[in-house]
């Protein structure tokens, strides 16, 4: 190879050289001039604090790519490269009994209320302190508390006392003296909050009229097992005739099995299931099968025993369908009759 030969690929190899070294130094200031236009972003989301480096100009981009989501009522505000998040809290009011849905970006308890036109009146009673922060499902109550002096009356329930009376006959009773509830004026303080009492303190109680004592007369006279014969009731078709002349009519019968008890017995006291008040007469039925207010003329199928007028008022946990509790004042009584199978006459 002659010297001029070498000569040319030793030229040629420093210029593929040169391009080559001058291809690399192209790409490094290349890539120099990209880093120098690379941005990095400092997003706060609440107590969260995000850094985020990216070529992006546009905030909602580089949002984005650092992954914050935003709601539809979510804002953001942008000051140089600092990203602040507004994030929408939804708060629940609830002002002098109604309550309401609010949003909020984290203003406080009493801008909130006066920018949605909720501010406490003079009286009011606010859950949160004015200036604590809100938060997302905050419950706010503004409660409007009340009290007043108030007056009023009160019924004072009367007795009822019985007592035997041989003159008249067994099963029967009269009253002698009406009984009346008696009245009370109440003065007290209440306290309302929105609008509902929750409180009331009685603070004088004056008697207005006492309670009247009802009296009644229970009749003890012979059984018509030791009666006379003209002392028992005498039963027709349709009809029956008291010893006294009275006459009552009935339109049906029915046989059952009759018990006693008395206001004495385990679970029993002077006050029957329907209200009233317990006494020779009163009969616990099974009203499924015998109405509450059945008015009935009850004797024992041996005609031994009249128990007579009788209501159906009062139940029993073993009263089931035909077996019947007549109602004696004593227990003596109630063992005296035991049990007996009685005929039902059903007053009209």
């Amino acid at each position: 190879m002659g010297k001029w030969m070498r000569f040319a690929i030793d030229r040629k190899r420093q210029m593929i050289a040169a391009a080559a070294a001058g291809v690399g130094t192209a790409l490094m200031l290349a890539a120099m001039t990209q880093r120098a236009t690379a941005r990095t972003y400092v997003i706060t989301d609440g107590q969260r604090v995000v850094t985020h480096t990216t070529f992006a100009a546009s905030p909602d981009r580089v949002l984005g790519e650092a992954g914050l989501t935003l709601g539809d009522l979510d804002s953001y505000e942008m000051g140089g490269r600092d990203i602040r998040i507004s994030r929408t809290q939804r708060i629940t009011v609830r002002y002098h009994g109604y309550a309401q849905e609010v949003t909020s970006q984290g203003e406080t308890v009493e801008a909130l209320l006066k920018r949605c036109g909720l501010e406490p009146r003079e009286g009011d009673i606010l859950s949160r302190e004015p200036q604590a922060p809100t938060w997302d499902g905050m419950v706010i109550r503004v409660d409007q508390v009340a009290v007043r002096q108030e007056s009023y009356t009160a019924s004072i329930p009367h007795e009822v006392v019985y007592c035997s009376d041989a003159t008249l006959p067994r099963g029967t009773q009269e009253v002698l003296t009406q009984g009346a509830d008696g009245e009370l004026l109440c003065v007290a303080e209440v306290a309302y909050v929105n609008g509902r009492e929750t409180e009331r303190t009685i603070l004088s109680r004056t008697m207005v009229s006492a309670p009247v004592t009802e009296i009644v007369a229970v009749g003890t006279g012979d059984t018509p097992g030791t009666a006379n014969p003209g002392d028992m009731p005498q039963i027709g078709d349709g009809f029956i005739r008291l010893p006294t002349g009275e006459v009552l009519t009935y339109y049906g019968t029915a046989q059952v099995r009759a018990t006693a008890y008395t206001h004495t017995d385990e679970g029993c006291d002077r006050i029957t299931y329907t209200g009233t008040t317990v006494r020779v007469g009163t009969v616990a039925v099974d009203p499924r099968y015998i109405p509450y207010g059945t008015r009935m003329f009850i004797v024992s199928d041996d005609g031994s025993y009249v128990y007579g007028l009788s209501v159906a008022e009062d139940c029993g946990g073993a009263i089931k369908r035909d077996r019947i509790d007549l109602y004696f004042p004593t227990y003596e009584e109630c063992i005296q009759f035991g049990r007996r199978s009685c005929t039902i006459y059903f007053l009209g």
